[in-house]
């Protein structure tokens, strides 16, 4: 990869952009790239001591994907009876709901990609439908993860259809006067391909006339050019609908700190982790996400009011705005003529993640509730049948009110009961242990807490009003773990004492304090495997135990590093030419600002002028006191260079694809002015490596 100046090879890291907002639930765009598929990949193990092991009353598991992977505990499997007892698993509403107006599934279990690689695999999860309770899987998760198999074409109602378990998200198709409506078109292009291909197979093949993006998460939009023609989307012949602010927010909600999220995404969506009871087993939402083509077709329709109502093709629909919830931009539908409420993600089988732990923006809980209660009087007063881009419909105007409100109410409370404790003094670093879940909703399962767990969302809404700080001077300005580490050990007496007490309070089965413990360890001797090993067997159990699968993913993903490394695997390339070309020419000058070295522009200051004719877009970029800025709508007659190159000659620059000396040879490139602090600050930026240690001794 080429400098943007020179041919010397200094990577701007563009390519480290991805992040899943899956939230995927991303989910944003570039977290796709680090999802990796088939097991076979994902163990590259370093070099370690040759210390021995830790003994532990866990057994090795002889079927485990790691050599060093223990059972579950006798502690582990006492918990997970006890929570088969209590949890009302009589209920069985949610697998009626689940199955209903099934059509037919597809022979395959597998969709290839068009790089070679397996875009997504349901068959690999086949594991979870034995009829076998899993002592390493919470049972409420693995319930969840049981009606996430759903796999196929269903009916929602009449001429609305839904294709379920071809990716993180479900694709939703409305039958038009002339053709389909299309609902969220997945992550990837040969999944959402591979659903209209079934989708017509079954039910009569016609063209798509419109397709809606629900919100600004790449699981909704990415797979787009899958079902439709950028062409007939420019002559007006195909509609692409969108909640006003959703280019923006698609491209830019995670672009600052990418490289960052996609490393934390490893985690929370254990894309390292094996399809295994031991490993990855669900993602609340859905499987996983499809490791396919990404792409994006921008919206010629955008709905801005709060609610807007429109008929196309001979569809009647309301658009509801929900700004700031589950997305910075999404919206709801209704269909008045069908009583059908399209929820988007704001509901779903699941309490949602206030803050999703491969890293964003807190969300507002209480915007979340409104949205949710204005939804619920405006339209579910009505609704007979009630679906979304995730889990399952609900049906019956009893039932959707009922999940309608249970989840207002639960976001409400999460904001107002934890604002409630704060105002008592309880600290983000207890909050998590102090809020409690009313008893009203334990027993609901469209109340769990499977995408965003009750112990990290409850500390995110201290966070939102409160930010980080306990209030604490000790903890204001703390020294680095790693730094104060060694302290830590050499009071407790040395590694070895740390190792017998942790190795004691593991076999007493006293997990979170034995991690206390035994993690400083870690951080102060990060090259000690048996401590290593021993935190990871710590993980382990914690890990089995969590219903949230991206809690679980986190624990066993840090088990997996520090047993092995950090592992490899080849991973799909998720950033292409609609990615880079959506991106503004200010968000990526911020992002080339985050790239800078600061340590080499040290003393050194710079302006020049970018100048866009074809866009009509003017930046001062400047460089003084180790910042880069620009600002964009102003020329500086002062200014040490201009250059002058048109929006469309500088996007094969943002790819990477050219540098700018060569766009100046070829003429369509012009510098004034003196060009050796362009090239100086252009050969101080520098690589995100994705591979940087989370957990120490890792790489």
């Amino acid at each position: 990869m080429s400098n943007l100046w020179t041919d010397r090879e200094v990577p701007l890291g563009l390519q480290c952009l991805f992040t899943l907002n899956l939230e995927l639930h991303i989910m944003t765009i570039w977290k796709l790239a680090a999802l990796l598929v088939g097991a076979s990949l994902l163990i590259a193990c370093n070099e370690t001591t040759n210390e021995p092991s830790v003994t532990s009353t866990a057994k090795l598991a002889p079927d485990h994907f790691h050599p060093k992977g223990k059972a579950p505990s006798e502690f582990t499997k006492h918990k997970q009876a006890a929570l088969r007892q209590s949890l009302p698993f009589t209920d069985q509403r949610d697998f009626d709901e689940q199955s209903k107006g099934f059509i037919a599934r597809p022979e395959y279990s597998e969709i290839m990609a068009e790089a070679g690689q397996i875009a997504w695999s349901m068959g690999k999860y086949n594991f979870l439908l034995n009829d076998e309770d899993f002592d390493s899987i919470h049972p409420s998760l693995q319930r969840q993860a049981i009606l996430n198999m759903n796999y196929g074409l269903y009916e929602v109602t009449n001429g609305i259809y839904q294709v379920r378990g071809f990716d993180l998200a479900n694709i939703s198709f409305i039958k038009g006067d002339t053709g389909w409506i299309v609902f969220d078109p997945l992550t990837a292009e040969e999944t959402a391909r591979a659903a209209l291909t079934l989708v017509n197979e079954k039910l009569g093949e016609r063209p798509v006339v419109a397709v809606i993006y629900s919100h600004s998460h790449a699981d909704h939009f990415g797979g787009v050019r899958g079902i439709i023609d950028e062409a007939d989307v420019k002559s007006g012949k195909v509609k692409v609908i969108a909640p006003e602010g959703f280019m923006h927010h698609a491209i830019a909600e995670n672009v600052h700190a990418g490289n960052a999220m996609t490393r934390r995404l490893f985690y929370q969506y254990g894309v390292l982790l094996p399809a295994s009871p031991y490993g990855h087993v669900d993602q609340s939402i859905g499987k996983n996400v499809a490791a396919g083509t990404i792409g994006l077709i921008a919206p010629n329709v955008t709905i801005s009011e709060p609610t807007k109502a429109m008929t196309i093709d001979g569809i009647n629909m309301v658009f509801q705005n929900t700004p700031g919830t589950e997305a910075p931009a999404e919206m709801n539908t209704w269909f008045p003529d069908k009583k059908a409420f399209w929820a988007a993600e704001n509901i779903t089988g699941t309490i949602h993640n206030i803050y999703t732990l491969r890293g964003a923006l807190v969300r507002d809980a209480l915007a979340w509730s409104k949205y949710i209660n204005i939804a619920l009087y405006e339209f579910g007063q009505d609704a007979e049948v009630m679906f979304a881009s995730h889990s399952w419909p609900r049906w019956g105007n009893e039932r959707i009110q009922e999940v309608m409100r249970g989840q207002r109410d639960m976001y409400a409370h999460l904001n107002n009961q934890v604002l409630h404790l704060a105002n008592q003094g309880v600290t983000i670093n207890q909050m998590h242990n102090e809020y409690k879940v009313p008893q009203s909703q334990e027993n609901q399962w469209y109340a769990r807490g499977y995408h965003g767990s009750f112990e990290h969302n409850s500390r995110a809404v201290v966070n939102r009003y409160l930010g980080y700080w306990d209030a604490n001077p000790a903890t204001l300005i703390p020294s680095n773990p790693e730094d104060s580490a060694p302290l830590y050990v050499d009071m407790m007496g040395g590694a070895q004492k740390i190792i017998n007490k942790g190795q004691s309070l593991f076999n007493a089965g006293e997990y979170k304090l034995a991690q206390e413990i035994v993690n400083k360890l870690v951080y102060a001797e990060p090259k000690n495997q048996v401590a290593k090993d021993l935190l990871a067997d710590i993980f382990e159990q914690i890990g089995y135990q969590q219903e949230s699968p991206s809690v679980r993913n986190s624990f066993l993903a840090a088990a997996l590093e520090l047993r092995s490394g950090i592992p490899k695997g080849v991973s799909p390339k998720s950033t292409g030419p609609d990615i880079i070309r959506a991106m503004s020419t200010e968000l990526w000058l911020e992002y080339i600002a985050i790239l800078m070295n600061a340590d080499d522009m040290e003393g050194i200051t710079y302006r020049f002028n970018l100048i866009q004719p074809d866009i009509q877009e003017n930046f001062v970029v400047e460089l003084s006191n180790g910042a880069l800025t620009a600002i964009k709508g102003f020329t500086d007659p002062k200014a040490d260079l201009t250059l002058t190159i048109n929006r469309v000659d500088l996007e094969p620059v943002m790819m990477q694809q050219k540098n700018l000396r060569e766009q100046v040879v070829a003429g369509k490139a012009s510098v004034e002015g003196d060009a050796d602090g362009l090239r100086k600050l252009l050969t101080s930026i520098k690589p995100f490596e994705i591979d940087f240690e989370i957990m120490p001794g890792t790489k």
